[in-house]
């Protein structure tokens, strides 16, 4: 892909987070703004659900004449700004049309999650979002509908002007801004290098290249002691169901929170910094189009979930589409059965145990992730022998599995 190509295509937006610093005011403000938010949210399951039972559709729309009426009737509603309201239905429309989709096609995804469900006031954390008139930046400061104003930490300059804003809270109390601005291209200088890759749980992910290869890191396994001795202080200090917990659960359930987060920063910076190398070295680079979701049933679970491969596959994906790279998503059925080589495909299913593939066709032995990421190369027509982009021929007498 040129550098004009590249300009060219469409990048969609991209989010900018910035940590906000709250006065108190601010914050109760905030929380205040929230609760009229989650209050909405939770009405509108409850007339989706109504409107089911009836046989109706209760879509965007309906809702929105719906807000105004009870904007009307209700004082401490009308008190809160419209916009985060109006965008809440917008999140509960976009939510519910994904899960009938997903219901639809039969995705585990969808029979997992089902419907939008009921937020609850100590369970969820606070998120709103606000289109452009319902903010503005002066003097370094957010301000928001409703008299709300906030010190941004501009740990960086923001690109482009901000088309809406979402401010939410983590699990630690954390305040923090995310402004979406278009997405900026930054084109890397071509290398004509090709990659494939496949995700594993002994490694993360195994390429056809041994220097790029991604270790499993096992951020968790290192926080599992830590982590667990918070969890036992929970369980010591915890009270009756319906008496206030007390500040020491509290601070050990703030000890557990920030050991998560811990562990998720450190796989995300480390799934960045791969993906930004993979990109600065390669030019088009073909991904197993993988979903670890069925792992999660499996004895793997706990260490398929530490190796975060969903976070490694969406930073590969995002890096590519940032500095204009060519990623194809290949599917994976059969990776492990058809040979890299010449493209035979064995007649049994390999167990888990066996880690070197032997072609019986060609004779050709590989270990089986690199063989794996070796056929990724072949089926997205990225192999440098000249593979046509489609699926490997099976041999004669072999059908399809």
């Amino acid at each position: 892909m040129t550098t004009s190509e590249c300009h060219e295509r469409d990048t969609g937006s991209a989010r900018f987070g910035y940590r906000l610093r709250l006065s108190s005011t601010a914050e109760r403000a905030l929380l205040a703004e929230w609760d009229r938010c989650r209050w909405t949210w939770n009405e509108c399951v409850a007339q989706s659900k109504a409107a089911f039972a009836a046989g109706q559709t209760c879509g965007p729309a309906r809702l929105d004449k719906m807000l105004t009426g009870w904007r009307a009737e209700r004082r401490w509603l009308r008190k809160g700004a419209s916009v985060p309201q109006q965008q809440t239905i917008r999140d509960f429309g976009r939510s519910r049309a994904k899960a009938l989709k997903d219901i639809a096609e039969g995705t585990p995804a969808g029979q997992r999650a089902g419907m939008p469900r009921f937020k609850k006031r100590d369970l969820a954390d606070p998120t709103m979002n606000y289109t452009r008139r319902g903010f503005r930046l002066k003097s370094g400061r957010l301000h928001l509908a409703g008299g709300i104003e906030a010190v941004v930490v501009w740990s960086r300059d923001l690109p482009a002007d901000p088309s809406s804003v979402r401010i939410h809270r983590d699990s630690l109390g954390n305040w923090y801004a995310s402004f979406v601005v278009p997405a900026q291209a930054e084109p890397l200088p071509a290398t004509g290098g090709v990659l494939g890759v496949d995700w594993g749980v002994t490694e993360t992910a195994t390429t056809t290249s041994e220097d790029h290869d991604l270790p499993h890191s096992e951020h968790g396994k290192k926080a599992q002691a830590r982590l667990a001795h918070h969890q036992r202080q929970m369980a010591r200090r915890r009270v009756p169901k319906g008496k206030k917990q007390t500040k020491g659960y509290r601070r050990a359930q703030q000890w557990a929170a920030k050991a998560h987060k811990k562990v998720a920063r450190q796989r995300q910076d480390d799934a960045r910094k791969w993906a930004k190398k993979v990109m600065r070295d390669h030019d088009a680079i073909a991904v197993e189009d993988f979903r670890p979701k069925f792992l999660a049933r499996s004895t793997m679970a706990r260490k398929a979930a530490d190796a975060a491969i969903g976070e490694t596959r969406k930073a590969l994906i995002e890096m590519g589409r940032k500095h204009c790279r060519d990623v194809r998503l290949v599917d994976p059925a059969h990776t492990t059965m058809d040979c890299g080589d010449c493209g035979a495909r064995a007649k049994h299913r390999l167990p888990l145990s066996e880690r070197i593939y032997t072609c019986t066709a060609c004779g050709m032995s590989h270990p089986r992730d690199k063989n794996s990421a070796r056929v990724m190369l072949v089926r997205a027509g990225l192999d440098p022998g000249g593979a046509d982009g489609g699926r490997p021929p099976a041999p004669p007498g072999q059908g399809a599995a």
